[in-house]
């Protein structure tokens, strides 16, 4: 199969929502945890973490259009500073899936979804206790995107993770602890560790004719 502009806008709503959903490929799958000024927690699925930069350690995230009535998670970072970004595993996909739902502000996904939150070295958001990969961000700033969407940019503040998950050159081993990936907005892939290749130089391309 094969679409142009015109046929993708006249695509079923729905198909054309989970087509172009899927068609990036597997994402990382992560929950953000955040508290309210008032002590409220929430936590929500998210597969837009990307890398921005190591040094200064910055990671980026896209949050829906705020609208109205903007996302509890988008609120809490705005008004605290402060989020955690959990890696997800096999053994906690399913309750981390059902994050995404609308649930009333006074509700906190970790209490309905039973999965148990956990506080590091004083930082004011909840990490997930069951993630593997755990780790706390400083907002730092948002960037409108052209769709209505916003990038968040915040600065790694503390990270947390099986030291045995990782390799002398700091590389983390992702299938070492289960770690799962999402395709389009409700499809769970487990990730395997097929290989780890070199860092390129141009001289050293191999021959791929070969």
């Amino acid at each position: 199969m094969r679409l142009e502009i015109k046929d993708i806008e006249k695509l079923d709503r729905y198909y054309r929502l989970n087509l172009i959903n899927s068609v990036p490929g597997v994402k990382p799958a992560n929950l953000v945890g955040t508290r309210s000024i008032k002590n409220e927690d929430n936590l929500a699925i998210i597969s837009s973490v990307v890398h921005l930069s190591s040094n200064p350690a910055h990671l980026g995230l896209v949050m829906r259009p705020p609208g109205k009535r903007p996302k509890d998670t988008y609120v809490n970072i705005l008004e605290t500073g402060s989020y955690t970004i959990n890696h997800v595993s096999e053994d906690i996909y399913k309750q981390a899936h059902y994050t995404s739902a609308k649930l009333e502000r006074e509700l906190s996904e970790f209490d309905v979804m039973n999965i148990e939150r956990e506080f590091l070295n004083g930082f004011h958001a909840p990490f997930v206790r069951k993630s593997p990969v755990k780790i706390g961000m400083k907002h730092l700033e948002n960037i409108p995107l052209p769709n209505g969407c916003i990038f968040v940019v915040g600065e790694v503040a503390l990270i947390d993770f099986p030291e045995a998950s990782t390799n002398a050159q700091g590389q983390i081993d992702l299938s070492s602890y289960d770690c799962v990936g999402i395709s389009g907005l409700n499809t769970y892939y487990s990730l395997k560790k097929i290989d780890t290749l070199p860092y390129v130089r141009t001289n050293e391309i191999p021959n791929f004719d070969e």
